[in-house]
């Protein structure tokens, strides 16, 4: 299990992975993918199976010149830097793309880190908000609001990922 205080470690040892990634290609545009999990257990072969269900995605649309494409296994979870020279936009329309239409693109995180170090929201394209997993409210919503109990997020999540597996 994870502690708050490693997930906030991990978070600022990102931002510095970003920063530092931005400041050696200031002409490439930064993708930064992490999996979308609840609780406090970020590593297991459930997020695995998502992480690189994600990679592969991300490779098939955007096909990363190598070196372009740094994963890290971590106890924090999974995480994967890819830079590309599509423009932050396009790129940002892109990935909503694969979040929106991957059979588990709800549970990928793809983030556009812009030159400041922020991530492009979706908003700035003009994509819709984030669905929840289980109902048609806002996922922020419901995440905010702890609609749903970790046992029925970890249900559909493992319905989720069985059924791709059965698929692939």
């Amino acid at each position: 299990m994870v502690t708050l205080q490693q997930l906030l470690a991990s978070r600022d040892e990102r931002h510095a992975m970003q920063m530092q990634l931005i400041a050696d290609h200031p002409h490439e545009t930064l993708v930064c993918l992490t999996v979308v999990v609840p609780g406090s257990d970020k590593r297991n072969q459930q997020s695995l199976t998502v992480a690189h269900a994600a990679i592969e995605a991300l490779q098939q649309e955007f096909q990363p010149l190598p070196g372009h494409l740094l994963q890290r296994d971590l106890p924090t979870g999974f995480e994967a830097y890819m830079l590309t020279s599509c423009n932050s936009t396009e790129t940002k329309r892109r990935t909503c793309q694969i979040e929106d239409t991957h059979p588990l693109g709800r549970l990928f995180d793809i983030d556009v880190i812009l030159p400041d170090g922020t991530p492009l929201s979706r908003q700035q394209v003009d994509a819709l908000p984030r669905r929840c997993l289980l109902c048609d409210n806002e996922a922020r919503f419901c995440m905010r609001n702890h609609t749903h109990t970790q046992q029925e997020l970890w249900d559909k999540i493992n319905q989720l990922i069985n059924d791709y597996l059965a698929k692939k």
